[in-house]
């Protein structure tokens, strides 16, 4: 019984120290956004930034006039960020990013 006891700690320890690993490699990139109109299209910011390889999510709410967005930091470098929400162009609009230092 004693044997189950410490086999099933180690796994647990182990899952512990596993899931704690993953989480370091995330990263949180601020981005202050501007441009013409830009505020009136964030579904289109929130698209361009979700098809960058690596983004795990983009919070567009809890700051006026930015996107943090989670990455994994080994697959994404700031500069992916800003060039996919300067890329989003409309009818006489556009959208700017620059990297929160």
């Amino acid at each position: 019984m004693h044997t189950i006891r410490t086999l099933a700690l180690a796994v647990t320890v182990g899952l512990f120290v596993f899931a704690s690993q993953a989480g370091a490699a995330d990263q949180k990139v601020t981005l202050m956004l501007g441009g013409k109109f830009c505020e009136f299209y964030p579904e289109a910011i929130q698209t361009a930034l979700q098809k960058v390889d690596g983004v795990k999510s983009v919070d567009l709410k809890s700051m006026k006039g930015h996107a943090v967005v989670q990455v994994e930091a080994d697959k994404v470098r700031p500069g992916q960020l800003t060039d996919a929400v300067n890329a989003v162009k409309g009818d006489g609009w556009h959208c700017k990013a620059e990297v929160m230092k």
